[in-house]
């Protein structure tokens, strides 16, 4: 073998090794270092994603806290009205500082009056419990909109960014110049797609959750007030 072949081999063989250890560095990216790549547009896609896991953390803790055996408490409540015990029965609803126990709260209180005026209260009760229970939820509705059209603007800059390496080299670039503004055009809008599609999802889980509470305590309203329509037993005459 002459000098020339041996140059030639020594040079593929290096090339061979400098490839191998690209390569190996671009494996070795971690997860934080290609999300990085992402660009600016990562910052309030980072903040909105930390919003998304308080509030779904945040409802559900909410949600959980406030479920209460219906049919237990309409029970205890018609126990202790049935006994005249008007008052131990808001004592009772006041231990269980939960929806259905505020709403019976509402309408014993107005017991005497009206059957009109008991069932707005009822109903005023109702409509504050339900706010409470949906509040922030359009928060994470907004997120599921929002967070995918961030991602698509990082892929307009991504490309614009692109497309000015290439004008300001004259067109004489390598796949490498490029790969920065593809690296950002490419994560921001994998990651506004992966929020917006966990938000939209954390949204209508915990939505038929709030939902189906909503319809319990409507059920739970309409039983308690039948019940104080209910004729009293009477006594049976004496012959």
């Amino acid at each position: 073998m002459n000098i020339y072949s041996l140059l030639l081999v020594q040079a593929q063989t290096a090339e061979e090794d400098t490839l191998i250890q690209m390569l190996q560095e671009e494996t070795s990216m971690s997860f934080l270092d290609i999300l990085m790549q992402g660009g600016f547009l990562m910052i309030p896609l980072f903040i909105l994603s930390i919003i998304t896991i308080y509030v779904a953390a945040e409802r559900w803790r909410t949600i959980e806290n406030n479920q209460m055996d219906v049919n237990q408490t309409l029970n205890a409540v018609e126990t202790l009205l049935k006994s005249g015990s008007q008052q131990r029965a808001i004592q009772y609803c006041e231990e269980y500082p939960k929806p259905l126990a505020r709403i019976l709260k509402a309408g014993i209180q107005k017991l005497g009056r009206p059957i009109r005026d008991i069932e707005d209260s009822i109903k005023n009760a109702g409509k504050k419990e339900i706010f409470y229970l949906e509040k922030r939820m359009d928060w994470l509705a907004t997120i599921a909109g929002i967070a995918p059209l961030i991602g698509f603007t990082g892929t307009v800059t991504g490309m614009i960014r692109a497309f000015m390496d290439l004008q300001s080299l004259e067109g004489n670039v390598n796949p490498s110049v490029l790969a920065g503004g593809i690296w950002e055009a490419l994560i921001t809008t994998a990651v506004g797609l992966i929020i917006g599609i966990v938000a939209y999802a954390l949204y209508n889980f915990l939505l038929s959750k709030i939902n189906r509470m909503v319809f319990e305590l409507e059920n739970a309203s309409t039983d308690f007030l039948n019940l104080l329509q209910a004729p009293s037993p009477k006594k049976r005459k004496e012959v």
